[in-house]
């Protein structure tokens, strides 16, 4: 016998659920419902008590605002009618105003009167306003010229070089700073090494620029050709 034929032959009962749910429902008919079922639905109950008593102080509530309400709608009733008792009074009018009386004035036609019409204004008015324009240009000038004026200057950083290292530096830069003229002011100085022992001057000055430029102070350096071979400028700065 096959497979097939075997469970063709057996016999299962498919509906067996069924069978189980309608016992379940005899039972609970004769002995009531389960404990479950109890405990659930005294839950519920529970839960619309609380929500009855909710629903209660929500009411009264309400009833207390809707009081509240017909208080003031009252109030306002009583004042609207006594508003409505009371007699309009009438406004005041005001006074009108009256325009003040135009002057008329009356134009001869003589000369004397043409001659006292001054249509252009007066020369005094020219000559005092041309005046007081003159002072003021006068006190600004004065002003302008007390300011001091701003003096350009340099700061030079000169490298004067010798001839050999027998050059004696000492007396070059004795020479050096002998020469003085108007805006020139030497400042430190100190001998910086070249190669082969030759060490030249570096000189600081500070110069007006309006009174002394490098050229005059290379041209006055080099006049010492016993001791300068040659003067360069190292730096130079505004001030």
């Amino acid at each position: 016998m096959s497979g097939l034929q075997c469970l063709a032959s057996e016999n299962i009962w498919y509906d067996k659920h069924r069978y189980d749910e309608a016992e379940r429902h005899f039972y609970e008919g004769v002995n009531g419902p389960s404990k479950h079922h109890q405990s659930s639905s005294h839950a519920a109950d529970q839960e619309l008590v609380s929500r009855m008593k909710s629903l209660e102080v929500e009411n009264q509530a309400l009833h207390k605002v809707v009081q509240e309400m017909r208080t003031a709608l009252q109030k306002l009733e009583s004042r609207v009618a006594m508003l409505e008792k009371t007699p309009a009074t009438v406004p005041c009018k005001a006074a009108p105003v009256q325009a003040a009386p135009v002057k008329q004035v009356k134009v001869a036609n003589g000369n004397d009167d043409d001659d006292d019409i001054d249509l252009f204004g007066s020369d005094e008015d020219d000559e005092e306003a041309a005046r007081l324009k003159q002072e003021r240009v006068d006190a600004y000038a004065a002003k302008k010229a007390k300011k001091p004026a701003l003096i350009a200057k340099s700061s030079i950083l000169l490298d004067v070089k010798p001839w050999d290292d027998e050059t004696d530096m000492a007396e070059l830069e004795k020479c050096v700073r002998s020469v003085q003229m108007d805006g020139l002011l030497w400042g430190a100085s100190k001998l910086v090494p070249v190669g082969y022992g030759i060490k030249k001057l570096q000189i600081n000055c500070v110069v007006e620029d309006d009174k002394v430029g490098t050229d005059i102070l290379e041209e006055e350096i080099t006049k010492f050709e016993d001791y300068v071979q040659s003067v360069d400028v190292a730096a130079f700065n505004k001030i």
